[in-house]
């Protein structure tokens, strides 16, 4: 938001629809902050608190019903408004390059991104609590702390914005290098 120089949402869009989409000049940011939406839902792999140890108490046991129907939908309204604002703040929000109809535009964004939240929830594992950690405090937190430094620096001495256009494509590279040339783990012991 440092770019735009705003936080109003319309200001937001209306940036991006001058300037091309904040996901392109914000890769790093883009990612974290779709991460720090899918944690803040309680959705799989960050679903702690629905933990197998969990089930037998809190609020699996405490309410039925029409409070336990609320309390899962207040979830669901959640993960929706998530799903919402990542398009709105990165993906240009409710327009789009070919036609004018921003309705069909802001909900096909949003779906996309209910349908890679569900995707996710059924086919990730869960965390451990210390993986958790680790990952938060040990890789997402440096990361999005020096995205907000090379931002605020490209911003405070006016510099051309293609430097971070060229630093997210870097990044978004590294990013697609780390997942495809990761050691894999080694196979243990026999089987056909």
């Amino acid at each position: 938001m440092l770019l735009v120089g705003s936080l109003n949402l319309n200001d937001i869009v209306n940036w991006q629809k001058e300037n091309g989409w904040l996901f392109l000049y914000a890769f790093p940011a883009f990612l974290i902050y779709a991460i720090a939406a899918l944690a803040e839902a309680a959705r799989t792999p960050f679903d702690l608190p629905e933990a197998e140890q969990e089930l037998v108490g809190g609020y699996h046991t405490e309410y039925s019903s029409i409070k336990w129907a609320l309390f899962q939908m207040t979830e669901y309204i959640h993960f929706i408004t998530a799903s919402a604002l990542i398009p709105t703040l990165f993906l240009g929000g409710w327009t789009m390059p070919v036609l004018e109809v921003p309705y069909l535009w802001m909900f096909l964004k949003i779906a996309f991104f209910l349908f890679l939240f569900i995707w996710i929830r059924a086919t990730w594992f869960r965390l451990r609590y210390d993986q958790l950690l680790r990952f938060g405090w040990g890789f997402l937190f440096p990361v999005a702390l020096l995205w907000f430094l090379v931002t605020a620096l490209v911003v405070a001495l006016d510099l051309p914005r293609t430097y971070l256009l060229y630093l997210s494509a870097l990044s978004f590279l590294g990013l697609l290098g780390a997942v495809l040339y990761s050691p894999k783990p080694a196979r243990k012991g026999g089987g056909a």
